[in-house]
């Protein structure tokens, strides 16, 4: 046998300790596969968002949420006046809504807006058709589709009113894929909202700055409208997904600690239940730091082992709970990239050398004599 089949073999001769440390240290590194996979969907989402000629600009009432269904609203000509600021090369009136619970879902967003506008949303249209101003006809994102269990040519009710989905799209953002949209005429009559909108859509001239644009917005209409640029929007969801990263650190700090902890238990029993074997390896010839090498490799074995169940456990289970949350809403869309599977596999190489070195230490320094006599 080999030096290295040796070390390789070595850990899972006791098979139960050996599992047990494994799933110990894999959980951990489980979860921060998993917090890691939605932290890059997000990110992921919110690049496209910012790539796929949407609108730059959200104008909102002062004092409203530019992302709240239920915000205030505008008086509908500022659609118009709106197109006479400079730099302002198209612009769309989007009235927002929550419709009670639909399928399985328990509020759905309606977003109402021209037809012909539907572009600054970012929307292509994948199967069906556009719906049609003043009718009752909706298209639903494909990220809920699935989860209201509607397609091409399902009928679905709207505040109250029967609507034809007529056609499914998509935006490559995980918020605007999970909305419907309808004629907003319609939905300012069902809402009772008319002449009434939630904001402005705003796409910019081609050179234009998008952040002096929006200051001519704000600027022609002071403390009546807001802007948010879509900059400043991705800046808002970094902000959101530092608290995710910070969680996830302070998990793989954890990971390490208890990982690094139980390994050191689980090697140290195994140095012990050795003493004799080690004893007969050194009188035959063997260095102390061959001892410490096959400790230390037995041990980074072993987490290297949790490490990669710990990546499919994060894996499938990030994909199962938001499968599974899916029934009240959730349209997260996990991204698994070679990034997470190297910080899973260094985290594990860090636990597996730190948690390695006492034990693979005490080892090499036991004394042969003092071993051979050991029972």
């Amino acid at each position: 046998m080999s030096f290295l089949s040796l070390i390789v073999k070595n850990p899972f001769r006791n098979r139960t300790r050996a599992v047990l440390a494994i799933l110990g240290i894999s959980i951990g590194i489980a979860t921060i596969v998993a917090l890691g996979m939605i932290t890059d969907g997000l990110t992921a989402s919110t690049q496209t968002t910012l790539s796929n000629g949407t609108a730059e600009i959200t104008v909102t009432a002062t004092g409203s949420n530019a992302f709240s269904a239920t915000g205030g609203t505008l008086a509908e000509n500022y659609v118009t006046n709106i197109l006479n600021i400079s730099g302002v090369n198209s612009t769309a009136g989007i009235l927002r809504g929550i419709t009670p619970a639909a399928g399985t879902v328990n509020g759905l967003e309606v977003n109402g807006i021209n037809s012909s506008q539907i572009n600054l949303e970012g929307i292509a249209i994948t199967n069906g058709t556009n719906f049609a101003d003043g009718s009752n006809q909706v298209i639903i994102g494909k990220t809920i589709a699935p989860v209201i269990n509607k397609t091409v040519g399902s009928t679905i009710t709207l505040f109250g009113k029967e609507f034809t989905v007529v056609g499914i799209y998509q935006s490559g953002n995980i918020v605007t894929d999970s909305l419907a949209f309808v004629s907003l005429t319609t939905l300012q009559n069902l809402t009772n909202a008319q002449g009434k909108i939630t904001i402005v859509a705003v796409k910019i001239d081609t050179g234009a700055n998008a952040t002096n644009v929006a200051n001519n917005i704000t600027n022609a209409y002071p403390n009546q409208l807001t802007t948010t640029t879509a900059t400043q929007e991705a800046s808002l969801m970094d902000k959101s997904m530092s608290g995710i990263n910070t969680a996830s650190a302070a998990i793989s700090v954890l990971a390490i600690v208890i990982g690094g902890i139980g390994i050191i238990n689980v090697m140290i029993m195994s140095v012990f239940e050795r003493t004799r074997e080690i004893g007969v390896l050194k009188a035959v010839g063997w260095k102390s730091s061959d001892i410490l090498i096959m400790i230390l490799g037995e041990s980074i074995i072993l987490t290297l082992v949790a490490g990669v169940v710990g990546i499919l456990l994060g894996y499938i289970g990030s994909e199962g709970l938001l499968a599974f949350f899916s029934t009240t809403g959730s349209v997260i869309k996990p991204v698994f990239t070679t990034n997470i599977v190297v910080r899973a596999l260094v985290i594990a190489l860090v636990v597996g050398i730190l948690g390695g070195i006492y034990p693979a230490y005490r080892a090499s320094r036991l004394p042969p004599t003092e071993a051979l006599r050991y029972e």
